[in-house]
């Protein structure tokens, strides 16, 4: 389950019209790529000031102070006068060292509550998280909105610097935890987040070994770069595979694949054999039915995929869209689509329990 916005979310991503997130970013990558300058041209101090501190309100350009933090760890990069910001005093990268952080947009108490609701409609004993900050936090919600209901988390920070990660909670124990953040180059790392390998203890003494992920998504791409990462990352995920036995072992992918399952980029992935996707098995001749996401168009993008003993114990799955925001609106307009409701709580996209339904499968133990 995507939780999208249970957890502090940086503001940039937090608007409903991703245009206005994109454009923000393309500024925030300007700003950055002028900070890396080895000499500040009078033109870039002028910029960097103009961009950070006063911005284009005519222009609907807001200052990026609204958005990131410039931190100095080390040297000046900005004159100050009364604490306020008057310049720039740095000649150049190497007259200071620090980085730029995104500022979190506060989320809505509401909207905890509808991801809650979520989570305890689908009645999982081990529940893939996708967008978790960490793991004290998934034990904060766990304790405050789920009711103790897991009695296991992990989260390990990945390659996001955002700190939008990938965890799991459990009712059953954990074992053996492997992190492939580290797989690629030093340069750029196959998996944008990370592709976490948990063993669950199963109460029948069967292991169960879950691979969470959250692909590269389509937004903010340059040239097809992020449908080529994407694949990349599928194919990563098929050879991880290859280390189990998928005709023996019980073992599932799971997460935010940001990708329709006909798609080129995932198709390393989906042609693994003796690998099911639990929506294809419920819905095989209605893959209408199997939506999780809508941005413009009624997509699968999230998945539970099984292999194939877990497949032999497989009784239904559905997707929860109850905490989607205009549920009723969207599944009114398309006649191929049967007509939801959401939660009556769900009265504002900002206090929805995320933007991606929860794909749920139940097995016979």
């Amino acid at each position: 389950f995507n939780v999208e916005n249970l957890f502090a979310r940086p503001k940039v991503f937090n608007f409903r019209d991703r245009s206005i997130g994109d454009a923000l970013l393309r500024r925030i990558d300007d700003f950055r790529k002028i900070l890396k300058k080895d000499i500040y041209t009078t033109d870039d101090k002028t910029t960097l000031v103009n961009e950070y501190i006063t911005g284009a309100p005519s222009d609907d350009k807001p200052p990026l102070k609204d958005y990131i933090i410039v931190r100095e760890d080390r040297g000046k990069l900005w004159k100050t006068q009364h604490r306020r910001i008057t310049g720039v005093r740095a000649g150049g990268q190497g007259e200071w060292d620090g980085t730029i952080e995104f500022k979190k947009a506060k989320f809505s108490e509401v909207g905890r509550k509808n991801t809650g609701k979520v989570i305890r409609s689908v009645k999982a004993d081990v529940a893939c998280i996708v967008e978790a900050d960490s793991r004290p936090t998934l034990r904060k919600f766990d304790t405050d909105v789920l009711h103790s209901k897991y009695r296991y988390e992990m989260l390990i920070d990945g390659n996001d610097q955002r700190g939008i990660d990938v965890g799991l909670y459990s009712r059953f124990p954990l074992g053996r935890i492997w992190t492939h953040m580290f797989d690629g180059s030093s340069r750029s790392k196959t998996f944008s987040r990370d592709c976490p390998e948990y063993e669950v203890f199963l109460p029948n003494g069967k292991s169960l070994f879950v691979l969470c992920n959250h692909l590269k998504s389509k937004g903010y791409d340059s040239a097809g770069t992020a449908d080529a990462r994407r694949k990349r990352q599928a194919k990563a995920i098929a050879d991880i595979l290859k280390t189990y036995d998928l005709s023996q072992q019980w073992v599932v992918v799971a997460g935010d694949l940001n990708d329709t399952p006909d798609s080129g980029p995932l198709k390393p992935l989906m042609d693994v054999t003796n690998l099911f996707d639990v929506l294809s098995l419920q819905y095989p001749n209605e893959p209408k039915k199997r939506w999780t996401y809508h941005y413009n168009d009624f997509e699968q993008i999230d998945y539970v995929l099984v292999s194939k003993p877990l497949k032999t114990k497989f009784i239904e799955a559905g997707v929860q869209r109850k905490g989607m925001y205009n549920l009723k609106n969207l599944t009114a307009s398309d006649d191929a689509i049967e007509n939801e409701t959401q939660y009556e709580t769900v009265t504002h996209w900002k206090n929805a329990a995320s933007d991606h339904g929860a794909v749920w499968a139940c097995f016979n133990f």
